[in-house]
This record gives C-alpha cells, structure tokens and sequence, in this order.
C-alpha cells in the first residue's frame, strides 16, 4: 500500500494537465495515444485545487492513480527510446465532459490508438468509437466482452473466464489425460456458467475428451464424501469449478489432512490469484494450482527496478495496476510507432515483450445459416489467450507454466 502523501503527489502532477507527451524528437511525425482511466480528479480537489481527504485516500482511486503511476514510468522509458509518440490521459470521472463529448471532439480524431481501465457502459461507448474510426480499443481490466460483439477493433487485454476454462482443460489434457478428475462444485449461476463453459470445451476439444466426475457440496465441504473417489497409489487431480473464493479455501482446508494418505493436485480459478494464505498450516502440502493473464517474475531486472523506485519515492511496493500500467503503454507504444500509426492486423504482435507473453488471437462464433447449408463465421473480438498457471505448495510459488 502506498503512502497518501506519495499518491497525493501523483494527483497534483495529474491536476497540472490530463496531456502528456512521452517524446517529441525533431522533425518526426508523432503517434497519438488515449490512455482513459477512473482518476476522480474532481472529486479529490476542490475548486481552489485544494485535496479534500487530508492525509486519507480513499480506496476508490486506487486503481486508475495506479495504471497511471505505471503509465508514468512507461512514458519515462519511451522518451530513454526517443519514441514519437504522444499519449493524452483523460479522467472518466471528469465532471466538465462526458465521454461521448471527449470522443465526438474533432481533436479526438487524431488519435490511432486507446487504452482504457473502464465500466462496463465505458467499455462498449469507446469500443464503438474504436469500430467508428477503424483503430484498437484496449480494455485493460474487464475480464469479458461487456456485450460487445461483433467489433474486430476490441481487445480483452485481461483474459475471459471462458478463456481460462479452455486452458485449464487443456493443461489437464497435456499432464493428466488419463487420470480421473474430481470436479467440485456447489449450487450457484456462476457456478453452473462454469459447468457449461467446461461442458462445451468438452464437446468441441480435438483430443480425447477427460473423464471428469462431477461432485455438489452443498452440504458444505465433507472429506468423507470423497473418500470413495481418492487413490492412495496415484495423484487425483481435484478441479474446484466456483469462483468462490471462501469456498476454494475450504475445499483446500478440508482435503489437506487426506492428501498424505491420498495424494492429490488441486486446480482453482483465477480468482485464487487474490488468496493470500495459502502458506497458512491448514493447507500444508497440498498442490494448488491457478490461473492468471498476467504474471510479474520477482527476478526480473525490470520489476525489480520498479519495486525499488517506488521503496525510494513512495515508501512502499507497486500494485499489480501499477505493472499493468507500464506494460500496457510500453508495449502497444512501441507496437504503433514500428506500424507508423496503424496497426491493423499487428495488434498481437509479439515484438516488445515487456513482463507477460500476450497472445492476442480473434474470437470467432459459429451458428447455422437459417436455411442454407453451412454456418456463418463471425469475428467478435481480439481477446489476450495468453494463461499462466501458477503453482503454489505451502504459500510458495514453485512452478510457472
């Protein structure tokens, strides 16, 4: 967590103007960026520019002040690089526009590019700007399409739920094929969402389908009611099909005594990315597998340089958005200066790899054509497939897949 004086600091830097031009070598075209996020600078100040919290900061403005704080170092870096681009942040909770005025203004049209960390009414007005002036639109932080379909310019950045539902059967299929799996669950829409999504990759998956067992714990979690299914001579692979997070850890807590006698592999969801306790003694030994788009190595050079500027600056760690912030306009910056302007059909392009391996790929749906024979093939979205699975034993993470 950061220290309010460090953050209020930032707010001021945003307060003196939203433009910021990360490089303007002589005599070069420049590339222009629109970077939105949630700043709530009308909000934070009053109309003498005073900061209306004193030393609070109130958790609402965490998430946009930290893409930017993140934003801020990649636009130090492209400068290092003598990029020609020029990114333009504006505030989604600004009181003087509203954002359909920011888009529909004819300055707007310059821009080739637009990142967002966005709502979801946010997220399908600037996907459809994007359509409009046939440039990607890049939603940083909304894990589905918000009801947009059918636009060629929208790119999940943050991975689908159904997209992990795809590589977590997948990764069983690679490591597991022949070993039955233990599907746990418990009564709930989202919970029968992910038992469709699975029972679709089933249907449709090229190789030999799992052989899944699927098991409702409504009752709450009892051991006994899996004993039947465990083997002490192999591995069960256990995979828990809630995004519950309370739910995971006691399917965790209550198999952890077993899995000496009974030993075992158990996958969650990508909400288990924001469990903290796994190094609590209750889950001691276990295996526990989860999913994530994005993924900071501890070792590498330049997150570690970053965890170091924000020890000497702020007093404290960078947030996941923080990266996220980095990242996002490092890479797509560079990506639009190489395309001079236009990406077209390179927006996955793997050049400029900054912490994550993105892979960025088209998201097509099929249905009948009415009468005549065939199925119309449509492109949705450009969506991030891109999963890692993260491999925790006693709190430690010890494999990345």
């Amino acid at each position: 967590m950061k220290t309010g004086s460090g953050l209020i600091f930032s707010l001021f830097i945003l307060l003196a103007g939203t433009e910021r031009v990360a490089a303007q070598p002589p005599d070069s075209s420049k590339y222009h960026i629109a970077v939105f996020l949630p700043l709530f600078l009308d909000s934070a100040f009053d109309a003498s520019g005073n900061y209306r919290f004193d030393q609070a900061f109130p958790k609402y403005l965490n998430p946009g002040l930290e893409f930017y704080e993140g934003l801020e170092l990649a636009m130090d870096s492209l400068q290092k690089k003598h990029t020609a681009l020029d990114i333009t942040v504006y505030d989604t909770r600004s009181s003087s526009r509203t954002l359909q005025q920011v888009v529909d203004d004819p300055a707007f049209s310059r821009m080739q590019l637009i990142l967002g960390h966005v709502n979801v009414t946010e997220l399908r007005l600037l996907a459809n700007a994007a359509r409009n002036m046939e440039i990607p639109f890049i939603n940083v932080n909304f894990p589905n399409d918000g009801g947009v379909t059918g636009n060629p310019e929208f790119v999940i950045l943050n991975t689908t739920l159904h997209a992990h539902c795809e590589a977590i059967y997948k990764f069983i299929q690679r490591n597991w094929a022949t070993s039955e799996i233990l599907y746990l669950r418990k009564t709930g829409a989202l919970e029968d969402r992910l038992r469709n999504d699975f029972a679709e990759i089933e249907k449709n998956t090229v190789s030999v389908p799992l052989h899944m067992r699927y098991i409702n714990l409504d009752q709450g979690v009892d051991p006994r009611q899996l004993l039947p299914y465990l083997d002490s001579n192999s591995k069960t692979v256990i995979l828990v099909g809630s995004l519950d997070e309370n739910f995971g850890k006691a399917v965790c807590a209550q198999l952890a005594p077993l899995n000496k006698t009974y030993p075992m592999k158990i996958l969650g969801m990508p909400t288990w990315d924001a469990i903290s306790d796994f190094s609590a003694p209750a889950y001691t030994g276990l295996e526990i597998y989860y999913t994530t788009p994005f993924y900071i190595n501890p070792a590498d050079s330049l997150a570690l340089s970053i965890q170091q500027y924000f020890k000497n600056r702020f007093y404290s760690r960078p947030s996941d958005m923080v990266y996220r912030g980095y990242e996002t306009t490092l890479h797509f910056g560079q990506l639009l200066e190489a395309h001079k302007g236009r990406l077209d059909g390179s927006i996955g392009e793997r050049k400029f790899r900054v912490f994550n391996d993105f892979d960025i790929q088209p998201v097509f749906t099929k249905k009948e054509n009415g009468t005549q024979p065939g199925q119309v093939i449509t492109l949705q979205y450009l969506e991030n497939k891109k999963v890692y699975f993260i491999k925790v034993v006693n709190g430690n993470v010890v494999a990345v897949y």
